[in-house]
């Protein structure tokens, strides 16, 4: 019997130690037994049944073989003619379950932000606008493609989206009659630089339950930075403004914030503490940019590992309010502690291409909306649909983990190579894994696993009071 040592990881957590389950990402305590038998497999390349003899007199033949049965149904030992899977056999990509469209409303933006990723975009002025029948062919391909589901996601995206709302106003008006008639359930969420927001809108997107992101970066000083209008103006007082009359008024559901990370900008936890504590948002989630298409905005090396070390900070205070059973509207942390709650098995980084698509103006599918005005080709047309053949084909090499830094790295189920347009911005092609932060990315996910057991030896109510409900809302 041998280990299949990529099947397993494990973390100390005190005098107790965890086992975090790769090929499930699911995590267990190891008893004494367990924690012996798997040292004699570290120490041994191959155990034999007289090496088993110490164990078997302490604990007994029948525990013994019971722990045994337990690691081998979990693939962690292989022996006695079965062969332990590392990964999935390589399968055809033929369906796609889609529940996702996301309409890219207009390239243009009233902000010039210096790191904006967007290649179509364009001034409010010059911006191209999506025609009502595009976003209308847009849902009906939605259903077309995948009927008969309980439940649909319309996303308005830009640009800035506020700056075509007679679009969404009469996109949201046909759906909530198509989708009531089909008796399935439509959510419609918006990402907005807020400086367009009114009281009426805010009382509009709250009479239609909208899921509502704001994109802001911190205290004035960092915002500003390089979340500027097209004038080369800082945009700090207005969108606080802004933000502070929508969280008074708008009730429907929680408003989260995103903060874009570039060079320069690694204090979190300042930033963190303004946008919840000060301002209010519910939920502060942040993504750093490591290989954007302009290169000077990109986090050098050191700056990467500063921010991981503020992030691990913050989730020490996730942990914190764990345990005194609060939310602490931490986004990346709580989303990795969802993601081992429910054990989510990520074959793919994201849903793109599978369970979401991104249409552009023209009505072509993107894989998501950071490739609307890209130079990949597209997947098909919200006319003739989805291109099954080339989409296929692309879901299918991401899922080939094989001659791979993936194929047995320990995290691969919950990164799975990471994002597709990181890939494309960094190496030109979105198969290809994103290599650039593996260790620190290893390192938060051993950080998470320790979070997570804290918590459920602590306080395992914390899941049913704060993940659930969060995930539902």
């Amino acid at each position: 019997m041998t280990l299949v040592k990529p099947n397993l990881h494990r973390v100390d957590v005190d005098a107790r130690q965890m086992l975090f389950h790769i090929p499930s990402s699911g995590i267990f305590e190891l008893d004494g037994l367990s924690r012996e038998l798997l040292a004699l497999f570290d120490a041994k390349a191959q155990v034999t049944e007289s090496d088993l003899e110490p164990l078997n007199r302490r604990f007994g033949h029948a525990e013994v073989d019971e722990v045994l049965s337990e690691l081998r149904t979990l693939e962690i030992i292989s022996g006695d003619g079965r062969v332990a899977r590392i990964n999935p056999d390589p399968q055809k990509v033929e369906k796609f379950p889609l529940t996702t469209v996301v309409l890219n409303v207009n390239t243009g933006c009233n902000l010039s932000c210096t790191y904006c990723y967007k290649e179509d975009l364009t001034t409010p002025s010059k911006g191209e606008k999506m025609a009502y029948d595009t976003a209308i062919k847009s849902v009906e391909m939605l259903l077309r493609e995948s009927p008969d589901q309980p439940h649909y996601n319309v996303v308005f995206f830009g640009g800035e989206p506020l700056s075509n709302m007679p679009l969404i106003r009469e996109v949201v008006a046909y759906c909530e009659e198509r989708f009531a008639k089909l008796e399935a359930s439509v959510d419609f969420t918006l990402t907005t630089n807020a400086t367009l927001l009114t009281e009426e809108l805010v009382d509009w997107f709250n009479a239609h339950r909208f899921g509502l992101t704001i994109s802001m970066d911190g205290p004035k000083a960092m915002h500003d930075k390089n979340r500027i209008t097209v004038g080369g103006q800082g945009t700090y007082d207005v969108v606080k403004r802004k933000v502070d009359m929508l969280l008074k008024r708008y009730t429907a559901r929680p408003v989260g914030c995103r903060v874009t990370l570039t060079r320069g900008v690694t204090d979190v936890e300042t930033i963190f503490d303004h946008l919840y504590s000060e301002l209010g948002f519910f939920e502060v989630g942040f993504g750093p940019v490591t290989s954007g298409d302009i290169a000077e905005f990109n986090l050098t090396g050191e700056e990467l590992v500063e921010v991981f070390a503020g992030m691990k900070r913050l989730g020490a205070r996730y942990l914190e309010s764990a345990l005194r059973n609060e939310n602490f509207g931490y986004g990346n942390m709580h989303q990795l502690i969802t993601d081992m709650y429910e054990g989510n098995k990520k074959l793919v980084p994201c849903g793109a291409g599978v369970g979401l698509l991104a249409v552009d103006k023209d009505g072509g599918l993107n894989l998501c909306h950071r490739f609307t005005g890209s130079d990949l080709p597209t997947f098909g047309t919200v006319e003739s649909g989805i291109d099954k053949a080339s989409l296929g084909a692309f879901v299918e090499k991401r899922l080939d983990r094989s001659n791979t830094g993936c194929e047995t790295c320990r995290i691969r189920n919950l990164c799975s190579g990471g994002c597709y347009h990181e890939s494309y911005a960094k190496y030109g092609d979105p198969t290809h894994p994103s290599y650039h932060y593996c260790d620190l990315m290893r390192d938060w996910v051993d950080f998470g696993v320790e979070v997570y057991s804290r918590i459920m030896l602590e306080n395992p109510g914390f899941f049913e009071a704060h993940v659930s409900p969060r995930r539902s809302a």
